[in-house]
């Protein structure tokens, strides 16, 4: 593949002998009449010089590969932020990675947060890798840098993560699984702050949004920051003791944060899906429930995007989602019956996931139906293998804290 190019190369002998062999004979033809001609004694010698030179600069290049390699050891429950890897950057990505036993995941955030907790979930025993940015974690996966990268790509409260739907299409990776998590918030400060201490609360934004009503009653100032477990990293690494963060209970032993309120939500069925995406797709079968997802764009028309609906519909093929995104290289069209009056349309890409695997003959009719008419068909992101949707127990709202008290807060 193209992705192994950029790895240190370190022969083993017969590749030596094979590479040596075509070097010295290179100006040759090595078949005449099934006689293979020799090399000389003086063409080995020049080659294995070559050769030497290759071996010191493959191990140059590894020296990236390897000291990423020793950031990524499991650290123990920080007492200073020293003690925590740092998340990845485009920068720090070398080239590859050396061999391991232990499947390596990617994810977005820093230690804690929600979507480490998705990676150990989709690939329990896994080495989760932090990476400060979805793109971070794309490039590491396409770089061998891990195996395979679990990120978040819609929120039963919050929607859709509109930057991995157009990560999906700008990098060729594959879907090979999804994984639902039950989003619950904690309300985390330094020890021996009290909710009355709270000034103010930082958090993603969405997390905030969430809190609506808990940060209300509070009166808190909401302050918005990448991550929920980086907000509770900031707090930790400041010591504050007027301001709180919204992350996870995990993020709360990591960082030796105190839980001054448990499940803050307003809403107790807060779920987000995230895809498992990796190099290679995995082989559809028809013995277990299957999902598809596909991208595809339209003429401007009337009735053009039910149209291609249809063609799923009359193969009693049940649709689970549908997203647009504007196709970046071409927003707006001139259609030709509008170009005295200006008229401009947005050109979009649609996002379809449906039940069924590219196994079945009427998955494969309906995209031979679909490219029909479809101005651009990316045929298959992945047909993997469906996640049934964990149900959260419901919790009666409560004016009171959720932990370690009996009285009314609020």
């Amino acid at each position: 593949m193209a992705a192994t190019s950029g790895r240190a190369w370190k022969s083993s002998p017969c590749e030596k002998q094979q590479r040596i062999w075509n070097i010295a004979s290179a100006d040759q033809s090595l078949y005449v009449r099934k006689f293979v001609k020799i090399p000389s004694k003086r063409s080995m010698k020049r080659c294995q010089k070559i050769f030497a030179s290759d071996s010191i600069r493959g191990d140059k290049e590894k020296a990236p590969a390897l000291e990423l390699q020793k950031s990524f050891e499991d650290p123990p429950v920080a007492k200073d932020l020293q003690s925590l890897p740092r998340p990845l950057s485009i920068i720090d990505l070398p080239n590859s990675h050396g061999p391991g036993s232990q499947l390596r995941v990617a994810y977005q955030g820093v230690q804690g947060a929600y979507s480490e907790s998705a990676a150990g979930k989709a690939y329990p025993n896994c080495k989760a890798v932090a990476c400060e940015q979805f793109d971070t974690a794309f490039n590491a996966v396409e770089k061998w840098v891990v195996e395979r990268a679990v990120l978040p790509i819609e929120n039963s409260l919050g929607g859709s993560i509109h930057r991995n739907y157009d990560l999906l299409l700008r990098h060729k990776l594959h879907i090979v699984g999804e994984v639902y998590l039950a989003i619950r918030h904690c309300l985390l400060a330094n020890h021996g702050v009290k909710l009355e201490d709270l000034k103010r609360v930082l958090s993603h934004p969405q997390a905030l949004a969430q809190c609506e009503n808990t940060l209300t009653k509070l009166g808190v100032i909401r302050e918005a920051v990448d991550d929920t477990a980086g907000a509770a990293q900031y707090i930790f690494a400041n010591k504050f003791q007027d301001a709180g963060a919204v992350a996870s209970a995990e993020a709360a032993r990591i960082y030796g944060l105190n839980i001054l309120a448990r499940d803050i939500q307003d809403d107790s069925d807060n779920i987000t899906r995230f895809l498992m995406l990796a190099r290679e797709p995995i082989i559809p079968s028809t013995d277990r429930p299957f999902k598809t997802s596909i991208v595809f764009s339209l003429e401007e028309g009337p009735g053009v995007l039910s149209r291609a609906l249809n063609v799923f519909s009359m193969r009693n093929i049940n649709l689970t989602k549908i997203e647009s995104r504007p196709l970046r290289k071409q927003p707006l069209r001139v259609p030709i019956s509008g170009i005295n009056g200006c008229t401009m349309y947005f050109d979009y890409l649609f996002y379809l996931d449906f039940e069924a695997s590219m196994a079945d003959q009427k998955s494969q009719n309906a995209l031979r139906h679909l490219e029909e008419f479809a101005t651009f068909l990316r045929g298959v992101c992945g047909s993997y293998v469906k996640s049934a949707l964990l149900m959260v127990p419901s919790t009666p709202s409560s004016p009171y804290c959720a932990v370690d008290c009996s009285r009314n807060c609020f």
